[in-house]
């Protein structure tokens, strides 16, 4: 799993079925700091996050294996959004 922040929504209202009912947020890649790594995904949500929100997500085939992925064409799905973390005793986020 991967550590991200939301920074905004996707709207498509024309796609293939098997998506329909999913919400789909853009994540901001993040390192273990806390800061924006420069890259970002499109995933599926799974969790209700919200933009602002730094959230665990899982990419390639762990991304169709929660309940709200699976067997669909996901390649990234939101599981979790973070209360804290800490690296090396540091507390680095807490929401």
């Amino acid at each position: 799993m991967l550590l991200g922040r939301v920074t905004g929504t996707v709207v498509a209202t024309r796609k293939e079925p098997t998506l329909d009912g999913l919400t789909f947020l853009v994540v901001a890649h993040l390192d273990a700091e806390g800061k924006e790594t420069g890259g970002s995904v499109v995933a599926a949500d799974a969790v209700g996050a919200g933009v602002g929100e730094v959230v665990m997500y899982a990419s390639g085939s762990s991304a169709r294996q929660t309940i709200a992925t699976k067997d669909r064409p996901c390649d990234a799905v939101i599981m979790a959004i973070v209360d804290t973390w800490e690296v090396g005793g540091q507390v680095k986020f807490v929401k």
